[in-house]
């Protein structure tokens, strides 16, 4: 919880319960394992896993920046610590993702929203400088994203390869699954 929530807000916990499925899934490849050893030396073994060390290997990067460089992450918000942008942003109807994680997507995303001059700005041009520099970026891409609506940023960021969608909510998440499945289209 001391990650998740804005950098002066409260801890919050995750709106599902992340830890819980993952220990799911280890306890489950546990499992796999012991079969697969089983078939090899017609050994059984015990399969042990726990909520806690389940979420110590589910915060990746967070964990392994602690254990490899005594980096303790705070809170950010939506915000990546060393990507930028790539975070939720307010697009003119309801907010979207925007993740373009390297020069050449920041680029396509400058080109998408009329701001070509941002790329070729030194302040912004390569992804380290976006990062130190994100206060002044951020209201510049939020004045030109709010032109868009969600939808047709999205189309439009996708077609120029930079990853992004949506916020949507769970029923929107399941309607949109439902309308990309075959059966949900009626095809077999």
């Amino acid at each position: 919880m001391s990650l998740t929530g804005e950098p002066e807000g409260p801890a919050l916990r995750a709106g599902v319960a992340a830890f819980d499925v993952m220990t799911g899934l280890h306890g489950l490849i546990g499992v796999l394992a012991a079969l697969h050893q089983r078939s090899e030396t017609g050994l059984g073994q015990h399969v042990d896993v726990n909520l806690f060390s389940s979420a110590l290997s589910g915060l990746v990067n967070q964990s392994g920046g602690y254990v490899a460089a005594g980096a303790v992450p705070m809170r950010m918000g939506n915000a990546h610590p060393s990507v930028y942008p790539y975070e939720a942003m307010p697009a003119k109807d309801r907010d979207v993702i925007i993740a373009a994680a390297n020069d050449r997507q920041f680029r396509s995303l400058c080109e998408v929203l009329g701001i070509t001059e941002i790329a070729d700005d030194d302040r912004f041009r390569l992804n380290a400088d976006r990062t130190a520099n994100r206060a002044e970026l951020r209201p510049i891409l939020v004045e030109r994203l709010a032109e868009w609506p969600a939808d047709d940023l999205f189309i439009a960021l996708n077609r120029a390869g930079v990853p992004c969608g949506p916020i949507n909510t769970v029923a929107q998440g399941v309607e949109l699954a439902v309308q990309e499945s075959p059966r949900g289209t009626g095809d077999a």
